[in-house]
């Protein structure tokens, strides 16, 4: 069946040193870029976010980063500055090889909205058109990599398998941020949708 890699988020500011890093976050890109050999396919998702974009901390009065609030589309993490569009953060880590990628699926970029998901932004109806893109290649099985596990990962991979793809999740070529158990919950939620995780 015709398949593809989804490479999530490996830009800089999720990793060591990144505004919002990732522990490990780098020690995946030599076996992603291993893994990039074996697919015909590869997609890679690209957060890019504008400089006052609504999930940062920075644009909630006395809000801390981390700290949750009650969006439109339901609660919100909100996190440091990150990602932002044109910045060193929001590049690609310099070693991950983007020459193979058929497409890149930006995401985050309306200023009212968060994305962590690959198919949908945070209100789970408005799509990325990564599903029609898919689609319209015949592609029906797909393998996700990337950062962070808990969170893009994790919904990209959810969204996937309620779309009806065949979904498989690396972990050893994935790093989580586990914020409050959100990683065990994560796996849970995953497996419980379908999707392999091995």
């Amino acid at each position: 069946m015709p398949e593809a890699l989804i490479v999530i988020d490996v830009q800089n500011d999720f990793c060591p040193g990144g505004a919002l890093a990732v522990a490990g976050g780098d020690e995946i890109v030599a076996g992603i870029n291993t893994l990039i050999g074996d697919f015909d396919t590869v997609i890679l998702t690209q957060d890019w976010h504008p400089t006052d974009h609504s999930s940062f901390a920075s644009q909630h009065r006395a809000q801390d980063p981390f700290s949750v609030v009650d969006m439109p589309y339901g609660p919100q993490v909100l996190w440091p500055d990150h990602c932002i569009q044109g910045s060193r953060g929001a590049a690609f880590h310099a070693d991950l090889n983007t020459d193979r990628a058929d497409l890149i699926i930006r995401k985050g970029f309306r200023r009212t909205i968060d994305s962590y998901s690959a198919f949908f932004e945070n209100d789970h109806e408005t799509p990325t058109g990564l599903a029609g893109y898919l689609r319209s290649r015949e592609i029906t099985a797909l393998t996700l990599v990337g950062l962070a596990t808990d969170y893009c990962v994790n919904f990209s991979a959810v969204d996937a398998a309620e779309l009806g793809f065949t979904v498989a999740v690396r972990m050893d070529l994935c790093r989580a941020i586990d914020l409050d158990g959100s990683l065990a919950a994560a796996v849970k939620g995953m497996r419980s949708a379908g999707v392999r995780i091995y």
